[in-house]
């Protein structure tokens, strides 16, 4: 393509065009092949043209594509949220159908606001959320999100969120220290925070169960979503879970906090929900909080065009009876340890591979200079953007990322691929990584 009057994300560049997709492939209009390793950006957890999906969204359009719910319910919005509550942690009662997952962060987020106003603790206007987060892009969740790479050029604009340490093992718990230790030198310092900004002052605390883009599938310490759940309670602080990248089964379980043995009192759902077939997002509220907006005011005050839009959930519901009818879950525990397994086989010696961590079919892959040291490469090389290259030019879609430790320094590759991928598929996958990071490291040095 000579021209685009698309605005890309690059303006420098036109992408290949997307012509086709089957199973866990996508190609292009010149023919080539790709697999896609990283669901896109862990969105594609069913593949590309699943039958049951399309055949749904046909049904429902025939039916009704949308109807704007200031004036209507549908029933697959309502066997949806029947479908998602029933296998959402204790005490989930209800769920806010959004078009995205920054449209589901900014939901609840004046979800919590409305919350305390509605139960008369006004007062309570703080934020704390956790540096190197990613919550999504629109300028309320950009606030909240803790990478300053992101945030930097927007922070005029920005509410004032305070940002407490990652969870980050690999580069910041002490060699003297077990990890349940560490967990709890960083549940000390969110405890310290709240006293700090004044305890009843503080809304909310904003957390992803395992971290996605801005990190590279950091998982926490045993123990620590524990703590940090007891740090919210002691003062009546509400905890967010941020499931839009990691959850709705991408780490083996529908609700990655279920792992943790937490009950959060919102959680924040999108891109394996719909699975890339409609955009949907979702809040999945506990009982309390939708109880007190119907003794008080009686209605949320939000609002979108799309909320609840119909074809959408038909899809989402496709998707999660797919994920519930196959056994995906249990497919995504074990194709995820055969994933772990290999990359361990083919990087866990490489010189400049310094991590692999994750959960389920959500693994990280953290580059180093130095092993021994830890030590980055320089920026400036952008080896997060070389690896990508490289990859797409193997046939293989990763999603690289640069900035890893403070939104300047590290480089990593996320790794997503779809439920569906097959043991010969995730050869393929570890094989043409490798080939593109060491290739991608070879430029460095020329």
């Amino acid at each position: 393509m000579s021209t685009t009057h698309v605005f890309h994300r690059s303006l420098r560049a036109t992408p290949a065009v997307a012509v086709r997709g089957q199973g866990a492939w996508l190609y292009d209009s010149a023919g080539r092949a790709y697999l896609d390793g990283s669901g896109g950006a862990a969105v594609s957890c069913l593949g590309h043209n699943h039958p049951d999906v399309q055949a749904a969204m046909h049904a429902q359009i025939d039916q009704l594509a949308y109807a704007h719910t200031s004036f209507f319910t549908t029933e697959v919005a309502e066997r949806l949220a029947d479908n998602l509550v029933q296998h959402a942690p204790a005490g989930t009662s209800h769920a806010y159908f959004v078009s995205g997952g920054s449209e589901a962060v900014e939901a609840a987020l004046k979800m919590a606001r409305q919350y305390f106003v509605e139960i008369g603790q006004p007062q309570r206007r703080h934020i704390i959320a956790r540096r190197q987060s990613y919550h999504g892009n629109t300028l309320g969740a950009l606030a909240v999100g803790g990478n300053e790479w992101r945030r930097e050029q927007f922070k005029p604009l920005l509410i004032d969120v305070t940002h407490v340490s990652p969870c980050y093992e690999y580069r910041d718990r002490r060699d003297d220290e077990t990890p349940e230790a560490y967990g709890e030198r960083l549940a000390r310092e969110l405890d310290d925070t709240i006293t700090r900004l004044g305890a009843d002052s503080v809304m909310a605390f904003v957390a992803e169960p395992v971290v996605g883009a801005t990190a590279g599938a950091l998982t926490p310490v045993p123990g620590y979503f524990r703590r940090i759940r007891e740090v919210c309670d002691r003062y009546g602080v509400l905890l967010i879970a941020d499931e839009v990248m990691c959850g709705m089964g991408r780490t083996g379980t529908l609700y990655a906090v279920e792992q943790e043995q937490v009950v959060p009192d919102l959680i924040t759902i999108a891109k394996g929900l719909g699975g890339g077939y409609q955009p949907i997002g979702a809040v999945m509220a506990q009982e309390k909080i939708v109880a007190a907006m119907s003794a008080g005011t009686g209605f949320f005050q939000h609002g979108h065009t799309y909320l609840g839009h119909a074809t959408a959930c038909a899809a989402a519901l496709a998707v999660q009876n797919v994920i519930q009818r196959d056994g995906l879950l249990q497919r995504v525990r074990d194709q995820g340890a055969g994933l772990r397994e290999r990359l361990q086989a083919t990087l866990g010696e490489h010189p400049h591979v310094g991590d692999i961590r994750g959960r389920g079919l959500f693994m990280g892959v953290e580059l180093v200079a130095d092993r021994a040291t830890k030590q980055t490469f320089d920026p400036q090389l952008s080896l997060h953007a070389r690896i990508k290259r490289e990859a797409m030019s193997r046939g293989l879609m990763v999603y690289p990322m640069g900035g890893t430790i403070d939104g300047q320094r590290g480089d990593h590759v996320l790794l997503a691929p779809p439920f569906i991928i097959s043991d010969d598929e995730l050869d393929q996958l570890t094989e043409r990584l490798a080939g593109a990071i060491d290739a991608a490291i070879a430029q460095t040095r020329s």
